[in-house]
């Protein structure tokens, strides 16, 4: 291409090829286009994939970490811990099902919560914490996973599942990290519960709509969790669609008056080919970490390391902090990426700087290593729609802004 050519790179297009269309026609052909035996089968590949025993499907991450909460019985009185540096699904379901949120700080130079600070901030009231794998990295479970443990005699169970755990429960927002792996582990297997997003955006989608897995518990009948959830993401209502379509079938009953945030056939239809597809998928978010990862060390900036000894990354995002910059550096690049044709974001604005949680009572300045994470950082470009000549373009442009911008 032409030296002053501008191509246009969008952030993050969903990689849709003509095998997922098909499967949606025949979805659509099939006379069965809500919830049905391609939800069921989904479930099913998701929990062969990930190596649990059950998996539900639902239609965004957001119904999945708030069903976990109203599965577990969380409510007013009690507290759920989560990041400061997350969007605000993370900590919007603690408030609906009505519980008081409390934020961590990020560790200095991380964009994972402080795990001394999350230990400090559990009290008697806690019941739940919610670590996010952002950008596809996974947390450091173990680190969680003693915490809690240590904290044992503070927690005091309000339901059979929770007794059944016998510690403050761990719910991983993996909205990110489908794919990835920590110490032997994949996402969905390292937490307590573990909820996936599949929305447009992510490595793997159908459209809208996510997941959510669990591990074993003594004392405690996996298939009774996924009954509950069954019941609760559909009006709790006590036989769903496809085995009231049994001729003769058609009584039911409703439990108690509950929620409607079920898995459609046809998004399980593009989920069941995307899966197909994702071994690959992967692989190739990792080659283009790896072209990235290589040539921005030649630049003053600092990007989030995706794989390590014992941990594997989904690679759903690349963040870069340009280092001693602040906000208006920052947004000024983004302004002259857009100008080359490049869109970049930004993951993510701290939630106590948005307006919902300043009216909560949060205050920004109680979170300090987050907002120096947010200040400088940027999100390039990454997908798999992104030719190798793609990513080139990326990089030359992103390197002359930066040095361009230094000098101004």
């Amino acid at each position: 291409m032409e030296a002053n050519e501008v191509r246009n790179i969008p952030f993050s297009p969903p990689d849709i090829t003509g095998a997922e269309i098909d499967a949606v026609i025949q979805t659509l052909k099939s006379g069965w286009i809500t919830t049905g035996p391609r939800t069921k089968l989904f479930e099913q590949k998701i929990t062969e994939y990930i190596g649990t025993k059950k998996a539900v499907c639902l239609n965004s991450a957001t119904a999945a970490m708030e069903l976990t909460l109203r599965v577990l019985g969380i409510g007013p009185g009690d507290e759920v811990i989560t990041s400061a540096y997350t969007y605000s699904a993370s900590a919007s379901v603690i408030h609906h099902v009505g519980a008081r949120i409390v934020l961590v700080d990020t560790a200095k130079n991380s964009f994972h919560m402080d795990y001394e600070q999350l230990e400090e901030a559990i009290t008697e009231k806690t019941k739940v914490i919610i670590p996010v794998d952002i950008a596809g990295v996974m947390c450091d479970y173990d680190k969680v996973l003693d915490i809690v443990s240590r904290k044992k005699s503070l927690f005091s169970p309000s339901n059979g599942l929770q007794e059944a755990i016998g510690r403050i429960v761990v719910l991983a927002d993996a909205a990110h990290s489908f794919g990835a792996s920590y110490k032997g582990k994949r996402s969905g297997d390292a937490a307590d519960f573990t909820c996936f997003s599949f929305h447009a955006v992510k490595n793997l989608t159908t459209a809208e709509g996510g997941a959510v897995t669990w591990r074993e518990m003594a004392g405690y009948d996996c298939e009774e969790i996924y009954r509950q959830f069954m019941l609760m993401s559909l009006h709790g209502q006590s036989k769903d669609a496809l085995a009231k379509t049994r001729l003769g079938a058609w009584e039911y009953d409703i439990v108690y008056p509950a929620y409607k945030c079920n898995m459609t056939d046809i998004m399980a239809a593009l989920g069941l080919v995307q899966l197909q597809r994702y071994p690959w998928i992967l692989e190739r978010r990792k080659k283009i970490i790896d072209i990235y990862d290589k040539a921005l060390e030649k630049i003053k900036t600092a990007s989030l390391k995706h794989y390590g000894k014992d941990f594997s990354s989904s690679g759903h995002l690349y963040l870069v902090r340009l280092t001693d910059k602040d906000e208006v550096f920052r947004n000024s690049v983004i302004g002259k990426m857009a100008e080359a044709g490049i869109a970049t974001n930004v993951h993510y604005k701290p939630l106590p700087m948005h307006t919902a949680y300043k009216n909560l009572g949060f205050d920004m300045k109680d979170y300090p290593n987050a907002f120096e994470m947010y200040r400088n950082e940027i999100t390039l470009p990454l997908h798999t729609l992104l030719s190798d000549e793609d990513v080139e373009y990326v990089i030359n442009r992103f390197s002359d802004i930066v040095e361009e911008l230094k000098i101004v």
